[in-house]
């Protein structure tokens, strides 16, 4: 079973794609949403829990102008900041860390080398571990669903709770689920995903994918069983999001932080001009 924690986490996720934060629908970019730095200043002054940045480009190209983005949003976010993309070696890993990352997000390189698991667990501690998990449905596998690798594009071969488990055996700290037919289509998570994930395994869980209305965030935490609930989507198009989805999911009843708005003086030059 999933770890119990007397709060639950509201994490704000921001893809960066050639340099850009996007919106996606079944892990392709759909729309162009601007500044990464932007993002980051309102999700800070709302205090969201936790602000992860992921990097889905095509190629490594990019991961230079990445790292440099990594690097500024660290001097603006007053919160944990989780870092994935590209993670294939402690080398990457350590420049995430370098430029601020507070935990690391492993999804693809980990399949072919279980074992960098437990080296980034090693190194940098297994609470910067978290192990991202993209589930597509196959009745094939015994959970109902089958792991994929590079952004949905390939089979793993693992079972989704199988793997689930072999990545907190290996010391991933966290374990975040996404259901690949959800993302970006506003129908809320898969919640009997997100359930057998945290049925299975004694680290928090993180629901992400498919986010369209507040109930989505109440159900993650009440049906599923997910520590903390995580999007993308909507928190780029809607006021006060974040404030929003935090004052709903008390009303819910569900434990969260408070949302006290701070004023948040940021460099009006920054070092790293991305745009």
């Amino acid at each position: 079973m999933s770890a119990t924690y007397t709060k639950n986490r509201l994490i704000a996720v921001l893809l960066v794609y050639n340099g850009n934060v996007v919106q996606t629908r079944r892990f392709k970019s759909i729309n162009m949403v601007g500044s990464a730095f932007t993002a980051v200043d309102f999700f800070n002054g709302w205090t969201v829990d936790e602000i992860g940045v992921l990097e889905i480009s095509d190629s490594d190209d990019y991961l230079d102008k990445f790292v440099g983005i990594v690097e500024e949003l660290s001097r603006r976010c007053f919160v944990p900041l989780s870092v994935g993309g590209k993670v294939r070696s402690i080398e990457t890993a350590q420049r995430y860390m370098r430029a601020g990352a507070d935990k690391l997000v492993v999804n693809t390189a980990s399949y072919a080398d279980p074992a960098l698991i437990g080296v980034l667990a090693q190194a940098f501690g297994s609470q910067a571990v978290v192990a991202s998990i993209d589930a597509r449905p196959d009745p094939a596998f015994s959970s109902g669903y089958e792991a994929m690798s590079r952004r949905a594009r390939d089979a793993t071969g693992w079972d989704a709770v199988e793997w689930a488990r072999e990545v907190a055996r290996r010391g991933a700290g966290e374990i975040m689920v996404n259901h690949v037919e959800h993302d970006g289509d506003k129908r809320g998570y898969d919640l009997n995903l997100i359930r057998k994930f945290a049925d299975a395994v004694r680290v928090p869980i993180i629901a992400m994918g498919g986010v369209g209305d507040w109930d989505h965030l109440v159900d993650g935490v009440r049906i599923g069983g997910a520590d903390a609930v995580a999007a993308g989507n909507i928190f780029h198009y809607t006021e006060h999001s974040t404030k929003k989805a935090k004052d709903y999911l008390r009303n819910a009843g569900v434990l969260v932080r408070n949302s006290t708005f701070y004023k948040i003086a940021m460099p009006r030059r920054p070092k790293y001009k991305p745009f």
